[in-house]
């Protein structure tokens, strides 16, 4: 179990992510398909080619 802060919103992006796009690609990707802010602290899940649900969960941080 992840303890998520209170106020975090979880996204969830449908089908399936090509992981090899690394952490930019990611970013790109919750900007442009989701249409939120990375950096606003919120979570988001992305399933990876091979089907498995929630094989990257991602959070950024406005410091980084």
């Amino acid at each position: 179990m992840i303890p998520v802060p209170s106020g975090v919103r979880v996204w969830l992006a449908v089908g399936r992510t090509d992981m090899r796009r690394g952490m930019n690609g990611l970013a790109l990707q919750v900007q442009e398909a989701l249409q939120r802010d990375p950096h606003a602290g919120d979570l988001f899940l992305f399933r990876g080619a091979r089907g498995r649900p929630g094989s990257s969960i991602e959070r950024w941080s406005s410091s980084s």
